[in-house]
């Protein structure tokens, strides 16, 4: 476990509803937001793009779909996301690579293949890839009219220099055995975006946090009836002005609620994770560990993925003035193929030096000179192009000498 600190961010804001093109530009300008704030790591509230679809009814009886009922799918359908089409994702892609912070983002998914739609959150690393879509497992009440329920193949967790992370949304919070399925690889960063805007809530956040001695961030959107679009509000004017208060927070894993909750309007939270304040909740306390009973209970979730682990190309700077360090796992191993290159190189050069120095007729001239450099230099940068080459460099010298 690093026991460094991790600067966070939460985003409480409301999306463009059903506007999937102005919705991201404004996620894009949270981003930015919150790369001024010096933020490692971002967290959306659930379905970000393109909204929380409370207070609509989609026209929903038992027994029967009306015309109604696929017009409000069809506008909410085409305005969700498809992570598989480049023009769509780009300005997220694009603004993430330039911020360096690690990203979760809560959509609305759109099956490219299928069609069904998911309530997902998406993990995008610091230069922009998306490294992966976790579904919700079990979508809640009228939720279930239109999206899809996933399964345990989508239970992530990444372990990052940041931490180890991994999430579920929602009403998911409620299901112990997803939160197992968590705790059993170790989270350390647990991410729970939701629409649950009611003060208990505030209660779950700190219990989960207590329970899986993790940090707990959970973002919710502030939404009013104002920022609904015109062909809605008939539907929704007998809700409250206020149709979402917020309640982001972020909790530390001894329960302390280091930032939020946050209420009645927009804003981003920010928060320092201490991990030595996580190492020291895990004396008393370990869910998966000293305080569990393997011998006891046996838990197992169905197709969950081995964690992921993102190795960044260099660390992550708390500084919003520089352009910051990537996870390039791509350009991270050309560099360590170059680094093999010149590591040859260097004992090539040694060898040939070695050689010349081996002939009698070069001894007193120029060229024995520069074959004993040539002995010292490739030594040299085969040594530090690969530390486990030091070994080459003696045999060199004790052949010389």
């Amino acid at each position: 476990m690093n026991l460094s600190t991790v600067k966070v961010g939460v985003v409480q804001a409301a999306p463009v509803f059903f506007d999937l093109a102005r919705s991201i530009e404004k996620a894009v300008d949270w981003i930015e937001r919150g790369h001024a704030a010096g933020c490692q790591l971002l967290l959306f509230p659930e379905t970000f793009l393109p909204g929380y679809p409370r207070g609509l009814r989609f026209d929903a009886t038992v027994g029967r779909r009306s015309d109604a009922s696929r017009a409000t799918w069809l506008d909410y359908w085409q305005n969700s996301v498809d992570i598989t089409d480049a023009a769509t994702m780009q300005p997220l892609h694009e603004a993430i690579r330039t911020s360096g912070m690690f990203v979760a983002l809560g959509v609305t998914e759109r099956a490219a293949v299928v069609g069904s739609l998911y309530c997902s959150l998406l993990y995008f690393s610091p230069d922009g890839t998306l490294l992966g879509s976790h579904r919700k497992l079990k979508p809640t009440g009228l939720e279930r009219y239109f999206w899809a329920e996933s399964d345990g193949r989508t239970l992530h967790t990444y372990d990052t220099p940041l931490g180890r992370i991994g999430g579920l949304i929602c009403w998911e919070n409620y299901m112990p055995l997803a939160r197992t399925a968590l705790y059993q690889k170790g989270v350390e960063i647990y991410l729970a975006p939701t629409a649950d805007a009611r003060p208990s809530w505030q209660a779950t956040m700190q219990h989960i946090a207590l329970e899986g001695r993790c940090f707990v961030l959970s973002a919710n959107q502030f939404v009013r009836k104002s920022d609904y679009p015109d062909r809605y509000q008939n539907e929704i004017c007998d809700e409250p002005n206020v149709l979402s208060a917020g309640g982001s927070v972020i909790v530390s894993p001894l329960g302390e609620v280091l930032a939020g909750p946050l209420w009645n309007e927009e804003g981003l939270l920010t928060a320092e994770l201490d991990f030595s304040v996580l190492a020291q909740s895990k004396l008393d306390f370990d869910v998966v560990g000293h305080y569990a009973r393997p011998d006891v209970f046996k838990y197992q979730a169905v197709d969950q993925p081995d964690t992921v682990k993102v190795v960044f190309e260099k660390y992550l700077t708390k500084n919003p003035g520089r352009k910051i360090l990537l996870f390039r796992p791509g350009f991270f191993c050309l560099k360590r193929l170059l680094l093999v290159v010149v590591g040859a190189g260097g004992r090539a050069l040694g060898a040939v030096g070695l050689l010349v120095e081996l002939f009698p007729a070069f001894q007193g001239t120029s060229v024995f000179f520069l074959g004993y450099l040539a002995i010292v230099f490739g030594g040299a940068v085969s040594l530090l192009s690969q530390f486990r080459t030091a070994g080459f460099l003696v045999f060199l010298i004790v052949c010389h000498f």
